[in-house]
């Protein structure tokens, strides 16, 4: 993690401005959706990507809508493999 050296407090309200330079600098405009995460005692602001709700996967050429929801295609190929595995008769 790179330290910038720029401090900046919560207002009354616990906003905190976000300085310009590190908003040119990660491309981040005025109305872009932001995300918070916690690590340890961390807080860390990273640029919001929606993504399947199963696992990480962020790429929007690879995501499908389901039922409101988004899904990848290696989600929905491993839900299609494990049912088809269940249609199949066990041998024992």
């Amino acid at each position: 993690m790179k330290t910038t050296g720029i401090v900046r407090r919560i207002d009354d309200l616990g906003r905190v401005v976000v300085p310009r330079e590190l908003r040119r600098a990660f491309g981040i405009a005025e109305g872009d959706p932001l995300e918070f995460y916690t690590e340890g005692d961390k807080i860390i602001l990273a640029r919001y990507a929606p993504g399947c709700f199963i696992c990480p996967e962020t790429d929007k050429s690879k995501l499908r809508s389901f039922h409101s929801k988004l899904i990848c295609e290696d989600c929905i190929k491993s839900i299609v493999d494990t049912f088809d595995k269940l249609d199949k008769p066990i041998n024992s």
